[in-house]
């Protein structure tokens, strides 16, 4: 257990968090919330003791071990396996398999395993960094964003492997569908102070919304009695009868004090630009294979087409050629064989992370969006950065002064500077908090034209992708389907880790035992089965009752025509008949209208259940 106590930090004039105090219990896995800039990564580095608190403190038992993952690299072993194992202890050599099962769950193979760490990229080198923590099996886990630089096959692992963390865990994500997989506490740094709660995000962000509601109305009434109060005391305070009745409402008002309005914070709000398409196809790929190595291509004979309102992700490992794919559609290389036939009308946009290298540092924001599209006029441009949360004299920072996320936004907004048909994003959530993440997918989801994307975020992947082109260690292919879909299907085939020597067929994962991949599959199967055998009725109903409500109203909008031609010719006898006809589908499509409501209920509610038993399933899922 840790407790912090009475904590403040301010840098200069701007206060990231007063007075604030929380605890975090025996095996609790806390995530922490807060927009950009109110000071979470601040407080882990409080907690893991490499900042000083202006006041209050810190209290852990004796003896409690602390494992932060930072972004200083310190290796010191000739091969990735030793750097691994450093943080064992003692008895190194009997829990190797402890290093190998993490250090294999985040992507590097048994080959890599014997290869000198600085040989890898910045992010290999960081999953290294969080392997040795994750080996050290510390009290307390702290986490800044331990997605950054993972596939999506590491998430997944990772993701599982914390779920059964046997300490305590306080972790950073953009990524709201891993924080709400993995959590069971938030904390959330709100208005500078925090608020824990016992749930995921939704509860907190509802519960949240719910006080400063409840906030702002009696904000408003206490302001309205308190002008009540004044102008009764400004009318009768020269009535003696009246005194005593005065001085009790000056008292009152004295006691009340004065409710401050609330900070009103700006999030992401913005809509691409849509310019129509014409055609029918938008892109054509034949055949197409592109490699930097000619022996090793990292595509290889695709093809594709893409139409108007597509949703592509290209999802897989890091390192399989994912860019290097969203690259060629875009137009950015030529592959090497095959072909790329793009429609003349397709308007492209593309968001990729190495393009921030293209802005110049001497321009400011406002600058830098003018230059990508001449025509605009600074009034507009004005408004893409305040879209972009560059208000008023912010849009006058230089490029060369704004941080990795600050520079996301500015790529974004330079999309926003023209009309656009087609949208090339290469992981665009990197840097932006869940506020942000929340806009994008919104702003995505309303785009009319076509989207390809990479992402690792499964949150996107569910709510975005019709489509998917997957990376696999054996080749690649397309997808035609939902990424629901392509889970039950296909699935990621996670790799099983290191099993036990004392039970070889399942997966240890901390102190708990996991299911082997046989079983696993085989009760997931049964479940999914069951799901459909039980819902798939009920959406056949659903259907049914949703064409009858619709045929009924179009009945009764055809019969409310002609009772309106029957009055104008006084036709009585049609009045009546026409009136009982539409009172009798009235009463049809009421209830027609309770059944579907009953339904749609059952159904969540059966959702919820199956949902929870594929839960449960997946937390004994051998990796």
């Amino acid at each position: 257990m840790i407790a912090i106590e009475n904590l403040t930090k301010s840098f200069g004039s701007n206060i990231l968090f007063d007075n604030i105090g929380f605890k975090i219990n025996s095996k609790e896995r806390v995530g922490l919330v807060g927009r950009n800039g109110h000071g979470k990564t601040t407080l882990f580095r409080i907690i893991a003791g490499l900042e000083t608190p202006d006041a209050g403190r810190i209290i852990r038992p004796k003896h409690y071990r602390l494992g932060y993952v930072t972004q200083q690299i310190d290796f010191c072993k000739k091969t990735v396996l030793e750097e691994g194992m450093r943080g064992l202890g003692d008895n190194i050599e009997s829990l190797k398999w402890k290093a190998e099962k993490i250090l294999t769950g985040l992507g590097f193979s048994d080959i890599d395993m014997q290869k000198p760490p600085r040989q890898f990229s910045g992010g290999f080198q960081v999953r290294l960094s969080l392997a040795k923590v994750l080996v050290s099996e510390p009290d307390l886990l702290l986490l800044d964003e331990p997605t950054n630089y993972l596939d999506i096959t590491a998430i997944r692992w990772i993701k599982t492997f914390l779920k059964s963390w046997p300490g305590e865990l306080f972790f950073i994500t953009h990524d709201r569908s891993f924080m709400d997989t993995v959590c069971t506490h938030i904390v959330g740094i709100h208005r500078k102070k925090t608020r824990k709660f016992s749930g995921d995000t939704e509860k907190y962000y509802s519960l949240i919304a719910q006080d400063e509601s409840v906030y702002e109305k009696t904000r408003i009434n206490d302001e309205k009695k308190q002008k009540e109060m004044e102008k009764f005391i400004r009318q009768f305070r020269a009535k003696a009868r009246l005194a005593n009745m005065v001085q009790s409402r000056i008292k009152t008002l004295a006691k009340m004090g004065k409710k401050e309005k609330l900070e009103q914070f700006t999030d992401l709000d913005f809509s691409f630009i849509h310019k129509p398409f014409p055609g029918k196809y938008m892109l054509h790929a034949d055949s197409i294979s592109f490699g930097y190595i000619p022996e090793k291509p990292l595509v290889q004979n695709l093809s594709i087409s893409i139409t108007p309102g597509d949703r592509i992700c290209i999802v897989g490992r890091n390192g399989a050629g994912k860019t290097t794919l969203l690259r060629l559609l875009a137009g950015d290389i030529n592959p090497d064989s095959g072909s790329i036939a793009t429609h003349p009308a397709a308007a492209t946009g593309v968001f990729e992370q190495t393009h921030t290298a293209l802005m110049s540092d001497e321009r400011t924001i406002e600058d830098e969006i003018l230059y990508t599209c001449p025509g605009l006029d600074r009034r507009a441009a004005r408004n893409i950065c305040g879209a972009m949360l560059f208000s008023s004299d912010n849009a006058e920072k230089k490029i060369g002064v704004l941080s990795g996320g600050e520079r996301c936004r500015v790529m974004l907004g330079k999309l926003l500077a023209t009309p656009l048909n087609f949208l090339f994003l290469d992981e665009p959530t990197n840097h932006f908090d869940m506020e942000s993440c929340d806009a994008l997918l919104a702003a995505i989801d309303a785009f009319p034209g076509a989207v390809v994307m990479v992402t690792h975020n499964e949150m996107f992947l569910h709510a975005i992708a019709k489509r998917l082109i997957v990376f696999e260690e054996n080749g690649m292919h397309v997808f035609e389907g939902t990424y629901d879909r392509f889970l039950e299907k296909e699935g990621w085939g996670d790799s099983p880790g290191i099993a036990s020597k004392e039970n070889p067929g399942t997966i240890e994962i901390g102190h708990k035992e996991t299911l082997n991949r046989k079983d696993f599959r085989k009760m997931r199967s049964a479940v999914i089965a069951e799901r459909s055998r039980v819902i798939k009725p009920m959406e056949i109903e659903v259907i049914a009752v949703e064409d009858n409500i619709d045929q009924w109203e179009k009945q009764i909008k055809d019969l409310e025509r002609r009772l309106l031609i029957a009055v104008d010719a006084g036709d009585g006898e049609s009045i009546g008949s026409l009136s009982k006809s539409i009172a009798d589908l009235g009463k049809k499509t009421e209830t027609a209208f309770d059944r579907l409501e009953a339904l749609t209920e059952d159904i969540d509610g059966e959702n919820k259940q199956f949902d929870l038993r594929l839960s449960e399933l997946e937390s004994k899922k051998p990796f």
